[in-house]
């Protein structure tokens, strides 16, 4: 019975860590998605207040609907993973949609939040550059002052931190948390954004990755 009991813990323990990882996904490419739906339209956020403004209203993101609805699917094993490990006894189907529930609007909440931030960092780039804004660097820049706002953007490299982003958007549901300061912080971060700046720090790191050498090749700096 032991063994029985450990084999089932080791199991649920895989299935929640696979559903945890599909979720990641999902937010993934809803992100993605997100953001270059902004960046392939003609409008720009073009200040801080003008964001506030877009995010106070009732603006929704039909366009989105499918892959938010997905993410609210996949984060049901989650959130069950979530009550065990509070200790709850038994967390009953009906809660436990709700919870998705709460967690969708959360994401989507999250999602129109890190749109508005992106349009507004892609307008600082292009005024600075006078080009259109890299997509890669539009995404690194939102998604890293949407989680850190206070923090100095380093684009050293082009990860997206997506797990961070869907712990904040999962447990944010679960637990009610609210959004709106943070995404105010991170407008306010991109309004000061030094544009010129970021764009040739993500073009030099973006050179400098082009120069290293193939491990596979087994070439060496020259």
């Amino acid at each position: 019975m032991v063994a029985r009991s450990l084999g089932a813990g080791t199991k649920a323990g895989a299935d929640a860590s696979k559903a945890g990882a599909a979720l990641v996904r999902a937010i993934g490419r809803l992100v993605n998605r997100a953001i270059d739906e902004i960046l392939l339209g003609d409008k720009r956020v073009t200040s801080a207040a003008e964001g506030r403004r877009i995010l106070a209203g009732d603006e929704r993101t039909e366009s989105l609907a499918e892959d938010i609805q997905r993410v609210i699917v996949l984060s049901v094993p989650v959130v069950r993973a979530v009550a065990r490990g509070a200790r709850f006894v038994k967390l009953p189907w009906v809660i436990v949609g709700s919870t998705a529930i709460s967690v969708g609007v959360a994401v989507r909440t999250g999602v129109r939040e890190i749109q508005v931030l992106s349009s507004l960092v892609a307008h600082r780039l292009e005024q600075a550059t006078g080009a259109p804004a890299d997509p890669a660097l539009v995404k690194k820049a939102a998604l890293d002052l949407y989680l850190h706002p206070k923090r100095k953007l380093r684009p050293t490299d082009d990860k997206l931190h997506l797990v961070r982003l869907t712990r904040k958007w999962v447990l944010g549901g679960i637990f009610g948390r609210k959004t709106a300061k943070r995404a105010n912080l991170a407008l306010a971060a991109a309004e000061r954004l030094d544009a010129a700046a970021l764009a040739a720090s993500w073009d030099s790191v973006g050179r400098r990755a082009d120069e290293l050498p193939s491990r596979k090749s087994g070439g060496r700096p020259t």
